[in-house]
């Protein structure tokens, strides 16, 4: 799967005061959420149903760069880094928004896995069903819808 072909999706929203600590600078827990949504956003458009029940996080990475304020604009794009037999590697950014004579600027990037555990219960790792594997590798002959942000980009 080359760069250019990686399955993505986008998540635009603005911060609320819920996400941010009392001095109204977004919370590091925020980017989390963010980056989820926009995961979520991913499998959407690749149609893979029931994906975050059996696809838990066992690794977690971020690096801060900027700060992001009680309602500023943000756009979060996670990308599908690597897909492994049981386990998948995402890459993420966070943009903040330009306002207030503020430029656009990368406000968080970094890396996260999921691995596939279908019964909880058990427990251990098992391979991603054929049908998700095949929409997200790109051998899938379905259709799929499109991030709404794909033109943008």
């Amino acid at each position: 799967m080359s760069a250019e072909d990686r399955p993505y999706g986008v998540h635009r929203t603005r911060v609320e005061w819920i996400d941010t600590d009392a001095a109204g600078i977004y919370h590091n827990t925020t980017v989390v959420r963010f980056a989820e949504a926009a995961e979520a956003e991913l499998m959407r458009a690749y149609d893979i149903p029931g994906y975050f029940p059996v696809a838990p996080r066992v690794r977690y990475e971020v690096e801060f760069e900027a700060s992001i304020r009680f309602g500023e604009e943000v756009e979060t794009r996670v990308e599908l880094i690597r897909l492994g037999r049981s386990s998948m590697t995402f890459g993420f950014e966070v943009w903040r928004g330009a306002s207030d004579g503020r430029a656009r600027r990368r406000a968080a990037k970094g890396s996260y896995v999921t691995v596939h555990v279908p019964d909880k219960e058990a427990g251990g790792s098992a391979p991603w069903p054929a049908a998700w594997r095949a929409a997200l590798d790109g051998t899938g002959t379905a259709d799929r819808a499109e991030p709404d942000a794909r033109a943008a980009h």
